[in-house]
This record gives structure tokens, C-alpha cells and sequence, in this order.
């Protein structure tokens, strides 16, 4: 999957908030994780979403702490964003 780095289309449709371009720290972060395969089996408006929400954050140790919470979210499924998500969910 090709991935937004800028103000450009994104590859899926239906998004309801502006599209968001993945950052360098959180493509590493998935890299190393190895959790690509996993984020990208996440819906699309919860992909963008974490983008956003780690975005947003005004210090750099608050957007790590996000990242770090997505990371685990995809890691373990089940959750998105501190919620339960059932179609996530994996047994371990």
C-alpha cells in the first residue's frame, strides 16, 4: 500500500476528516514493529485517525506516548484509540 506524504489522494475513498501523511517516526516505529500487515488490515478512518491524534500532540513526548499506544493497539488488536474494537480482536 502506498502511503500519503503530503497533500495528495489518498488510496482509499470515504473519509470523513482531512487525509493525514504518515510521519517518518511512525512508519520506523511500524517498521521495526513489524506491523504493517496489521495497520493496514485497520479501516481506514482508524489509520488516519491515529496519524492525526499523534499529530496533534504539542510536545514530542506526548506524540511518542501516542505512538507507543497505537503501536500496541495494532500489536495486540481489539482496541483502537482506548475504545474496544471487536473486529480487531485476535486471540492470543
Amino acid at each position: 500500500m502506498r502511503y500519503v506524504t503530503g497533500d495528495e489522494q489518498l488510496p482509499w475513498g470515504g473519509l470523513s476528516r482531512p487525509a493525514q501523511p504518515m510521519s517518518q517516526a511512525v512508519r520506523e516505529a511500524l517498521e521495526q514493529a513489524d506491523l504493517f500487515a496489521e495497520y493496514d488490515a485497520r479501516p481506514a478512518y482508524q489509520r488516519n485517525d491515529y496519524l492525526a491524534w499523534i499529530q496533534r500532540g504539542q510536545r514530542p513526548e506526548t506524540r511518542l506516548r501516542r505512538l507507543g499506544q497505537m503501536i500496541v493497539e495494532v500489536a495486540h488488536g481489539g482496541t483502537y484509540m482506548g475504545m474496544r474494537h471487536n473486529p480487531s480482536h485476535r486471540d492470543t
